[in-house]
């Protein structure tokens, strides 16, 4: 079998620059990349979970939304306005400090596919973004910026 690496083509300046392109890339740390996900996921959850709030309740409106709009099947608006509110603060807390992560990772894509299959389904690019996020945090982990590397690094 013939050595790539020998090949006369790898001296183009051409191959050159998209070898050290490939290079600098790999050279992000997985720990900046996680981190970056889970704030940015975060903020989208959030965001919408201020938006249900009026002062330190649930809103009407958010209730009217699960009721005329979301119309999830099974479960009564109120206590889906309630729930899906509290898991849209909780979360994200738990994703920006990095603590339980993976489990808040579950929980957010679990919410994810719930809102594609049921509320929106022509949004897949949108939600495709948001499950590549949290696929990423839970096949990976957070990174070493996060509270779960320091619980693990004391008790490992």
């Amino acid at each position: 079998m013939s050595n790539i690496a020998s090949a006369p083509h790898q001296d183009s300046p051409l191959l050159r620059a998209v070898s050290t392109a490939i290079s600098w890339a790999q050279a992000i740390p997985y720990s900046l990349v996680a981190f970056i996900a889970r704030v940015s996921i975060a903020g989208v959850f959030w965001r919408s979970g201020q938006t249900k709030l009026e002062g330190w309740h649930v809103s009407e409106t958010a209730v009217a939304l699960f009721q005329d709009e979301y119309r999830l099947p099974l479960v009564d608006p109120a206590l889906a306005a309630h729930l899906a509110t509290f898991a849209e603060h909780f979360f994200p807390v738990l994703l920006v400090v990095g603590l339980a992560s993976r489990f808040a990772a579950a929980a957010v894509l679990v919410m994810t596919l719930v809102i594609q299959i049921f509320v929106y389904p022509d949004a897949w690019p949108t939600h495709g973004t948001w499950a590549a996020c949290l696929l990423l945090i839970l096949a990976r982990g957070p990174g070493v910026l996060s509270a779960d590397h320091l619980i693990a690094r004391r008790f490992v």
